[in-house]
């Protein structure tokens, strides 16, 4: 099963796979198109810095999550074969208490829909649009080393 990895001495902050995660969440799709969209789309990861280090914060689909366990709704639900935490967004109620308890701080409120934001991991394409848009490859894509 994939997953997403980063190399956090690479990381510049540009915020190129903040920008791509957004375009690629808008229901055009398209950079120039997503500003004229009525409903704005946000990223679903973050890039922080602390200390002069820059790293991107992301869902990082616990094969225990514990915004599995807190979320009243049933609204999030871990796919074992996938290994994706999915967002089911009509049981969604909002309570926002997998932002609460998500020990990464990955999955964050939208004030405007009341609904978390949490990567998917671009769930319907080859290849997180994360990955192809980090100019030096800090977001890698793959395969997920088991311990033996």
């Amino acid at each position: 099963m994939k997953k997403l990895f980063y190399e956090v001495k690479k990381c510049l902050g540009c915020k190129s796979c903040e920008v791509a995660c957004a375009v690629a969440h808008s229901a055009s799709g398209d950079l120039f198109k997503v500003f004229h969209e009525e409903k704005l789309s946000l990223p679903r990861k973050k890039v922080l810095s602390s200390k002069g280090n820059n790293y991107p914060v992301s869902c990082r689909h616990c094969k225990d999550p514990k915004c599995v366990d807190a979320c009243m709704a049933a609204a999030l639900v871990y796919d074992t074969k996938s290994g994706i935490v999915e967002h089911i967004e009509e049981r969604c109620v909002g309570c926002w208490m997998c932002v609460m308890v998500c020990p990464y701080g990955a999955i964050r409120p939208n004030i405007k829909s009341k609904l978390p934001l949490r990567c998917d991991k671009c769930k319907d394409k080859l290849e997180p649009a994360c990955v192809k848009a980090c100019p030096t490859q800090a977001v890698i894509w793959q395969e997920e080393e088991v311990a033996r």
